[in-house]
């Protein structure tokens, strides 16, 4: 089954204590190139996302977004450091005595100035031996990357149709090019034989007449070209039908077919091939455009 690389996935996974949300974006690359984009708190499970991208995505640019929300307090603590609070609470009471005559400054107005402050009250990530946070990572991609290879998949299937579209087209473009071949080597003939004879102004040497044009059939022969375009044809479909990417092989097919057709065009002077060389060459660049997206 053909594949495209580009797909989207999303996939959420929560608790009581997480909401775990990851999005999966992917579109053509030459290999597979994976850019995370996650907290800090990810980090220690980004191997296992990349292995698990990896199994799904074989190749294309990935970026993937991952998104925690902690939906309770339970993964926080509270930290107050108490000895700058004794220091500023001793500080205030005995200077503010000396300085500005104030008796008895009472530590709760204190603490209720100094509550909010930083440096004195500090909100910390809870230090816990807590793995659901592991596993509801792991649920999240693997939804995300199922759903984007499944996208992918069914883009492929779309891209397969044109492709297939597109082959059929060079197939009867081949198909009416073999039928000139034998019409225009007689054509050849005729008026090659005509030209001679007006250039020497006499009755032609038949055996000089046939090297001559074994000579320039040989220069013109165009039917090996394209027995390898039709040979080239019949592994675009074996490719199309295979359950692994072949993107690569397929760019490289289509590089062969190109220089095949322009070889037809190099040898041929007739305008009717001309022509068929011309179609064929748009429409095999329309499927080498296809075949950049391909897996």
């Amino acid at each position: 089954m053909l594949k495209s690389m580009t797909g989207f996935g999303r996939g959420v996974a929560e608790n009581q204590r997480y909401t775990v949300e990851v999005e999966i974006k992917s579109v053509n690359h030459r290999f597979l190139d994976i850019q995370l984009r996650s907290p800090k708190q990810v980090n220690a499970y980004e191997q296992e996302i990349r292995k698990i991208i990896k199994e799904r995505l074989p190749r294309g640019r990935v970026d993937v977004f991952v998104t925690v929300k902690e939906v309770s307090d339970a993964g926080k603590e509270v930290a107050i450091h108490w000895d700058l609070v004794d220091q500023l609470v001793e500080s205030l009471q005995k200077e503010g005595q000396a300085r500005y005559g104030v008796v008895d400054l009472e530590p709760k107005v204190i603490l209720e100035q100094i509550v909010t402050l930083p440096d004195f009250v500090e909100i910390t990530e809870a230090k816990d031996d807590d793995e659901s946070l592991g596993e509801l990572l792991i649920a999240a991609v693997t939804t995300a990357a199922e759903q984007n290879a499944a996208n992918r998949a069914q883009e492929g299937q779309a891209l397969a149709a044109v492709m297939v579209e597109n082959r059929e087209q060079i197939a009867t473009a081949l198909a009416r090019l073999q039928s000139f071949v034998a019409l225009y080597q007689g054509e050849f003939k005729e008026r090659f034989e005509k030209k001679l004879q007006d250039y020497l102004q006499e009755t032609v040497d038949q055996e000089r007449l046939l090297t001559e044009l074994a000579i320039q059939f040989e220069r013109g022969d165009i039917q090996e070209e394209i027995d390898r375009l039709a040979i080239h044809l019949q592994n675009f479909d074996r490719l199309l039908a295979k359950d692994e990417p072949v993107g690569r092989e397929l760019d490289f097919l289509i590089q062969e077919c190109n220089r095949e057709i322009n070889t037809i065009g190099s040898k041929s002077g007739a305008i009717e091939i001309k022509e068929l060389v011309v179609l064929m060459k748009t429409t095999v660049e329309k499927i080498r455009e296809q075949v950049q997206n391909v897996e």
